[in-house]
């Protein structure tokens, strides 16, 4: 408190010439109150220092010495301060007579002019107001001090609540960003099934059509550059159909045929083809784990992916570098983006690379349909999408992992599959071609005349009698008049009554009716009930369609078709 403490209450007299000092000291002692001589004003300073609450000073103690000193204590007090002063002065007149006690005053601040000779109990009484005044101060300084250190306290918690609020609001931000990604992605991922389901339609009758042409061309014999340009316009179609499929992929409508797989034996099976596809500037490292966990999921789309993550770091190593696939047993706490899963116990297989890596606006985006930081014509933009919605699907995620200069590493976390490992084979096709059932009557539904036109002309030259219809409307209505139909086609997919009601109602009316459905895309939540014997995906060509519809009619109806869920 710049060298002022309070001790028991102490009055400091500088009287320098004749007995006013004594005289001064004897009052105060004889009125009980404490009181110090000082010999000049370097002494009285130093006693104010340690500690007094009144001085007492003669004005001629104050004319040739130097008063630099009081004057800077008396400026440098703690706002709560205010050192009184008792000066006494000559007999005869006021301050406007004595220009140097009018000086004191504006000096000192706190200055009591008490003119000699005086009385006593006039002293002892200046005294007791200088005195009561300074307790006055120590009290104020007190209750300061208790004020600011409540104001302290006050202050920290107030920072802490604020520290708290603070992150409770980036942790909403956070939470609404990873909500505003994720339903602009489940928009995006309705808006490409829908997109999908129509662009199979086309492709359907596209590769109809060119299948009715090529088989034209081969029966009068015709060959050359023609059925050249035809086989170009197959291979396009093709590629449209895989362009779809990728675009399901991402929109995690694709039927996925889970199963129990050592993923040792996946990756390990994986690696001439991995090498095959990086080429010789690439060194591939794969690190596969004992005691690793079977993973629930279809092995087709689990190769296309790791196949996609490796096409990928491929292009990110422009000279060649390394690419690394390890797999291992993880177990993930509460995610922080929406691509990654949930917490709980998962089997990884990490693909990383040594490539430029890429910056955190740019990782922000990648799994966006159709973002690419390829040139025009070098990628679809939809390799990491497809990875995400085949992770999704399956029941996990996927997390990425980037720096500028230093590479990328992608994580696909798979769920843990339950029990010990079953190696699952697809059923083969039980009916030769030998089986045609020519002549069989096939209700075929579609609402979309194309597409209903193309299917109908290769069941004719397959050697079947159609029914054509619609909508699933129309379809019961013939299913109502027509009594001999030996299997019905319906499109999955159609407004107003689906094929999945139409089934519903069909074997209601017919129980022991085949039932093929022809979509464009397979949501699997709506279609579990299926055997996949009996799902004809789209594009089709003439061969699976003669494949899938001999294996309905030999085998009949299929008990699952009625299990459907609705809404």
């Amino acid at each position: 408190m710049n060298g002022i403490s309070q001790v028991s209450e102490r009055t400091l007299i500088l009287a320098p010439r004749g007995r006013d000092a004594v005289i001064a000291k004897g009052i105060l002692r004889d009125a009980a109150m404490r009181s110090e001589i000082c010999l000049d004003l370097a002494e009285l300073m130093q006693e104010i220092k340690r500690g007094a609450d009144v001085a007492i000073v003669t004005e001629e103690a104050t004319r040739s010495a130097d008063l630099r000193e009081l004057v800077d204590w008396v400026g440098s007090q703690p706002p709560w301060s205010d050192f009184p002063f008792i000066l006494l002065t000559e007999h005869g007149g006021g301050l406007e007579r004595n220009p140097a006690a009018a000086r004191l005053m504006e000096l000192l601040g706190s200055v009591t002019f008490l003119e000699r000779p005086f009385h006593p109990t006039t002293l002892v009484s200046m005294v007791q107001t200088g005195l009561r005044a300074r307790r006055r101060q120590y009290e104020c300084r007190h209750l300061n001090e208790d004020l600011e250190s409540r104001v302290d306290e006050r202050t920290a918690e107030l920072a802490a609540a604020n520290r708290q609020l603070l992150g409770q609001i980036q942790e909403r931000e956070r939470v609404e960003s990873t909500l505003r990604q994720m339903q602009r992605l489940e928009a995006v991922g309705q808006l490409t099934s829908g997109v999908a389901h129509d662009f199979n339609n086309l492709l359907t009758v596209v590769l109809g059509n060119i299948g009715f042409v090529e088989r034209g061309l081969a029966a009068a014999g015709v060959d050359g550059r023609l059925a050249q340009r035809i086989g170009y316009m197959r291979t396009a179609a093709e590629r449209g159909a895989k362009l779809t499929d990728q675009l399901l992929s991402f929109s995690r409508r694709q039927r996925l045929e889970p199963r129990s797989l050592d993923l040792n034996e996946t990756i390990a099976g994986m690696r001439d083809l991995l090498q095959s596809t990086m080429g010789g500037s690439i060194h591939i490292e794969t690190m596969l784990k004992h005691g690793l966990w079977c993973a629930l999921v279809d092995p087709t789309q689990l190769e296309l992916a790791v196949l996609n993550l490796a096409i990928n770091a491929r292009d990110a190593m422009e000279v060649g570098g390394t690419l690394k696939v390890e797999i291992e047993n993880v177990t993930l706490g509460p995610a922080t983006y929406p691509e990654e899963p949930p917490a709980g116990g998962y089997v990884s297989i990490r693909v990383s690379d040594s490539g430029t890596g890429m910056p955190e606006e740019i990782r922000a985006k990648v799994f966006e349909p159709f973002f690419t930081t390829k040139e025009p014509g070098k990628g679809s933009g939809l390799g990491l999408s497809q990875v995400l919605g085949f992770a999704k699907q399956s029941g996990g995620g996927v997390r990425i992992d980037s720096r500028v200069g230093e590479g990328t590493s992608v994580y696909v976390y798979l769920p843990r599959a339950g029990g010990e490992r079953v190696d699952e084979r697809p059923v083969a096709a039980r009916i030769s071609a030998a089986g045609a059932f020519a002549g069989a009557s096939i209700l075929l539904v579609d609402d979309d005349n194309a597409v209903r036109e193309v299917t109908r002309a290769m069941l004719h030259e397959l050697g079947y009698a159609v029914l054509e219809a619609g909508s699933g409307g129309a379809a019961l209505d013939v299913l109502a008049r027509e009594p001999k139909i030996d299997l019905m086609i319906v499109d999955f997919a159609m407004p107003g009554m689906n094929g999945a009601e139409v089934a519903r109602q069909a074997q209601a009316r017919r129980p022991s009716l085949p039932i093929l459905f022809v979509t464009g895309f397979s949501d699997r939540s709506r279609m579990a009930g299926v055997d996949e014997t009996h799902i004809l995906a789209k594009p089709f060509v003439y061969d699976e369609l003669a494949s899938k519809v001999r294996f309905c009619l030999a085998g009949g109806a299929s008990e699952k078709i009625v299990r459907f869920r609705r809404g």
